[in-house]
């Protein structure tokens, strides 16, 4: 619903995780140029940081391998202190697992080893997806099944040619066992580095992928496609909105309190321009899309009212104070969209 053009003038994304991208990170950066407030260049740089991405959870988990696969992806991963943090369990979760997402940053939760959910009807995968289902209704929080070891897959020659003799001379393949210690044309070595590899899952995968012909390429993006990796960026680009939001309000409060230390009129001033205020607003919206939400972007002065009017009744419903802040700012920014709608109308 929100986008570029939608909210007046003020043009440019409304989330994503690099926070350059915001219109209140442009806002901001065409101030730094026109001013020698050093707060406005300190918040600049602030916002132009990219979203950083805490992975957690108990030993044995998978933990590294999520990281790894984040990192494969272009993702900032830091070890503590992240905008976003990631939680790794596996097969259920834990009570010591359940301790975990109470930080105040926001979480994804990742449970890994989905490959590992049993014979059942729709496969591994669907059974983990019914159980990502359960625990995200139990917490209130995104979760996403995933293999994650698969997503960062490197396959050597030897390995695409050990497929291909799979291919043209199955193995048996009920247990890691039975692969390894059945008779078969491949030597003990090489399906062994295919198991530690692969895993049974990723090499029943690889072999069906490597008789419809796949090369070496194409195997590499199917194991990634399989890993559910693109799962994960997904609901990570869900909580960037999240991110930049919490991010504008900590650099509008600090250049509040700058402007209150140093008697800054024009800081003053550049605070309560409606620029300020409609791209907070465009940020806000992100927030409450990404929640499932809807948000008029029409650019009349009737919506704006009515936008204006539904939100603040919203904010005083029983939410919690993230919710209630966006709700809050669109009714503001709604607002200045109105005088604006109202002054071009008097011209």
């Amino acid at each position: 619903m929100s986008g570029p053009g939608k909210w007046g003038s003020v043009s440019g994304s409304v989330s994503g995780f690099d926070s350059r991208e915001s219109l209140f990170g442009g806002v901001v950066a065409r101030f730094a140029e026109r001013t020698a407030n050093p707060y406005a260049r300190a918040a600049e740089l602030r916002l132009r940081a990219p979203m950083a991405v805490t992975v957690e959870g108990r030993s044995g988990v998978g933990r590294d391998a999520v990281a790894r696969a984040l990192a494969a992806s272009d993702l900032r991963v830091v070890r503590t202190g992240g905008d976003v943090r990631v939680v790794v369990i596996a097969e259920s979760m834990k009570p010591e697992d359940r301790q975990v997402p109470a930080g105040g940053s926001p979480a994804v939760v990742v449970l890994n080893k989905a490959d590992l959910s049993g014979r059942v009807p729709g496969g591994p995968l669907a059974a983990a997806a019914r159980t990502a289902a359960d625990i995200s209704v139990s917490t209130g929080l995104p979760v996403v099944p995933m293999v994650a070891h698969l997503a960062t897959v490197e396959l050597d020659d030897e390995l695409v040619t050990a497929l291909h003799t799979l291919a043209e001379n199955p193995a048996d393949m009920t247990s890691g066992d039975a692969f390894v210690s059945s008779g078969h044309p491949l030597s003990t070595d090489v399906r062994q580095r295919l198991l530690r590899r692969l895993d049974r899952f990723g090499l029943a995968h690889a072999v069906l992928r490597t008789a419809e012909g796949a090369d070496a390429a194409a195997l590499t993006g199917s194991l990634r496609e399989l890993s559910q990796l693109g799962q994960l960026v997904a609901r990570l680009a869900d909580v960037a909105a999240e991110v930049t939001y919490r991010r504008v309000r900590e650099v509008l409060r600090d250049l509040h309190r700058a402007a209150a230390e140093s008697d800054d009129d024009e800081l003053w001033e550049f605070l309560a321009d409606d620029e300020v205020v409609i791209a907070v607003m465009a940020c806000a919206v992100g927030v409450m899309e990404a929640a499932g939400l809807e948000v008029d972007p029409r650019d009349d002065a009737d919506t704006h009212l009515s936008r204006a009017v539904h939100w603040r009744r919203y904010a005083e419903g029983p939410l919690g104070p993230l919710h209630r802040r966006c709700a809050a700012d669109i009714s503001r920014g709604s607002l200045r969209l109105l005088s604006r709608a109202a002054s071009s109308g008097a011209r």
